[in-house]
C-alpha cells in the first residue's frame, strides 16, 4: 500500500510536519511494509513559510526589521531548497501579535519590516517570492513594503509623507526613480483567500479596519487616503487597483504590491501546491490513498483551505482523500463533491477544545490506526 500523508497544521496544537509523522506512526502500527511518503501542507497562512521550508529542505535567515510602530525586532524569513524561493509571512515583522491589544494603532502602523525583509532577501540574491499575508495590523496599502525597496512617497512639495495609512490623503507623487534593479527583477506570488477590493464599503479598510482598532471615523478617513493612494498608482502606472478581488487583504499591501511591483495574486493554497509540485507527485506515483487533515473541518473548509485543495487535485488522478481534523462541523457536501472521500474527528469523545488541543499528537496517531485497521480489510498489500 503506497500513503501520501500532506496535512495542513492542527493549529494551536502540531505543526504540519509533526502531525504528517504522527499520521505515520498510526499506520506503522497496522501496516509496517507500507511505502509512506510525507508532504506537510500549508494554506498560505500562518505556518506556510515553515512549511515550505521543511518540505523543501530549506533555511532560515534571522533579521532585525522594524515592527508595525517602527520599533526594532528580531524575525526570519525562510528560504525554499529546491529554487531558492524567499517565504515571507507579514505577520511576523507587521502582524497584529508583534503588539498589544492598547497599541493597536492602523491609521500610522506600517508595514515596513516585512519590506526590510525582501530587501535583505533581494540583496541575498533572490529574486523570487511567496509573500504570505493575513495578520497584519496595518492599513498602509503595502506602502511601508515599497518605501523599504526604494519608492519614495512625495506630497505636493516634493517631502516624503509620513509612514502608515493616514499619510497616504498627503500623497500627490510616486517616486520610482531609487529603486533598484534588483527589485525591478524580482517575482512576487502574493498568497490572497480575500476577494475584498482596495477601497470601498466592501474594501480593506471597511471590513478589516475595526480588528485593527479603526474606529468609524478612522475607517472613512483611512479608506479616502488609501483611494488617493490607487488614484496616484494609476496615474504612475496606469492600472486601476481600486476594485480588484484580493486587493484589500492586509490592509490592502496585496493591492499596493500588485499596482507597483511584478506580482500577482494568487489562492494560498494553490501557491503551496505548485511551490511543492503536488500535482506532478500524484502525476509521477501511483499512490493508494492520500491522507490530509487540519484543526477544523466545516464548511468553510471547501473555500481555499488544505482539504478541499488536495482533494480537487487528487479526484483528477482517481485519488482517493481521507481527512483527520479536530472538529468536523456544519454540511460537508461541497468538500464530497471537490473529491473528500471521508472525514473523520480525531476526538473520542467528550472534550474540551484545550483538552483535544493538547492530546492533539495522541489522538491523531489512535484515529490513523484505527482508519488503517479497517482499510486493512479492503487494502491487502
Amino acid at each position: 500500500m503506497k500513503v501520501l500523508i500532506a496535512p495542513d497544521s492542527f493549529k494551536g496544537s502540531i505543526t504540519a510536519r509533526e502531525a504528517a509523522l504522527t499520521m505515520q506512526q498510526g499506520i506503522r502500527k497496522v501496516r509496517t511494509g507500507a511505502d509512506i511518503e510525507l508532504i506537510p501542507m500549508a494554506d498560505g497562512g500562518e505556518g506556510t513559510m515553515v512549511g515550505l521550508v521543511e518540505t523543501t529542505g530549506g533555511s532560515y535567515y534571522e533579521v532585525e526589521v522594524e515592527d508595525p510602530l517602527g520599533r526594532s525586532v528580531m524575525t526570519q524569513y525562510g528560504l525554499t531548497g529546491d529554487d531558492g524561493t524567499a517565504v515571507i509571512e507579514l505577520s511576523l515583522a507587521s502582524g497584529l501579535n508583534t503588539l498589544t491589544e492598547d497599541e493597536f494603532d492602523p491609521c500610522s502602523a506600517s508595514t515596513y519590516g516585512t519590506g526590510q525583509l525582501i530587501m535583505h532577501a533581494l540583496n541575498e540574491g533572490v529574486r523570487k517570492f511567496i509573500i504570505c499575508l493575513g495578520g497584519s495590523a496595518t492599513n498602509d496599502g503595502g506602502s511601508g513594503i515599497l518605501k523599504a525597496l526604494g519608492y519614495q512617497f512625495l506630497d505636493e512639495n516634493g517631502n516624503r509623507i509620513k509612514s502608515g495609512g493616514i499619510s497616504l490623503k498627503d500623497l500627490h507623487v510616486i517616486d520610482d526613480s531609487h529603486v533598484t534593479p534588483k527589485t525591478r527583477e524580482a517575482f512576487f506570488q502574493i498568497a490572497c483567500d480575500v476577494n475584498n477590493p482596495f477601497v470601498g464599503s466592501n474594501g480593506a479598510t471597511a471590513i478589516f479596519g475595526p480588528q485593527k482598532g479603526a474606529t468609524s471615523k478612522m475607517v472613512k478617513e483611512l479608506d479616502e487616503a488609501m483611494e488617493i493612494f490607487a488614484n496616484r498608482i494609476e496615474q504612475k502606472t496606469g492600472q486601476s487597483i481600486h476594485q480588484v478581488q484580493g486587493a484589500g487583504a492586509a490592509g490592502g499591501t496585496a493591492g499596493g504590491l500588485l499596482g507597483l511591483l511584478n506580482a500577482e495574486l494568487k489562492p494560498g493554497i494553490q501557491l503551496v501546491m505548485e511551490a511543492v509540485q503536488f500535482e506532478e507527485l500524484i502525476q509521477r506515483e501511483t499512490f493508494d490513498l492520500l491522507l490530509t487533515g487540519e484543526g477544523k473541518i466545516d464548511g468553510q473548509t471547501a473555500s481555499g483551505k488544505v482539504v478541499a485543495g488536495l482533494a480537487e487535485v487528487a479526484k483528477r488522478y482517481n485519488l482517493p482523500t481521507i481527512a483527520l481534523a479536530g472538529s468536523v462541523e456544519g454540511d460537508l457536501t461541497t468538500l464530497y463533491e471537490k473529491g473528500l472521500s471521508a472525514v473523520f474527528s480525531i476526538t473520542n469523545g467528550p472534550m474540551s477544545l484545550q483538552d483535544s488541543m493538547k492530546e492533539g499528537r495522541k489522538l491523531i496517531e489512535k484515529q490513523t490506526e484505527q482508519i488503517f485497521r479497517l482499510l486493512s480489510l479492503t487494502y491487502k498489500s
